[in-house]
């Protein structure tokens, strides 16, 4: 079944998911209907948020990149109807956003931490599935 997620520079290296900072976990959107997708770009740009572009992506694969990303995937189905302050924000966008100009930078710069403290390299599985998406680009 297909789902629908927001990316940004999809297409390029650059290329990052939107997502979400709720209690301390990173979600990511899973929208149902495209038009909700659409609108809740439109809200983000609105806030001056770069523009994301509306992908239609295969859920089964986004949950399970989700899982080995270390991210939340949250469905919103459509006509979905918020119940807590939480879930308003799976229709519409907190008032802030997070700085993204220079996440390209951030995350580089993790991955270089993360190789001089030692650790692994990216699960080759996860690389995989990584190069998957951007080929369906």
């Amino acid at each position: 079944m297909p789902v629908h997620v927001l990316l940004f520079d999809a297409g390029t290296d650059q290329e990052g998911i939107h997502s979400l900072e709720l209690n301390g976990r990173t979600v990511v959107l899973l929208f149902e209907d495209s038009d909700d997708a659409e609108r809740y770009a439109g809200l983000l740009e609105a806030q001056d948020f770069p523009v994301p572009t509306v992908e239609p992506l295969d859920r089964e694969e986004m949950e399970l990149f989700c899982g080995e990303a270390g991210y939340e995937a949250r469905f919103v189905p459509a006509g979905f109807l918020p119940q807590s302050a939480e879930d308003r924000l799976l229709i519409a966008p907190p008032e802030r956003n997070m700085d993204v100009t220079n996440w390209q930078e951030q995350r580089e710069q993790q991955e270089q931490q993360q190789e001089q403290a030692g650790e692994s390299t990216p699960d080759p599985s996860l690389e995989a599935f990584r190069r998957q998406l951007e080929g369906l680009l």
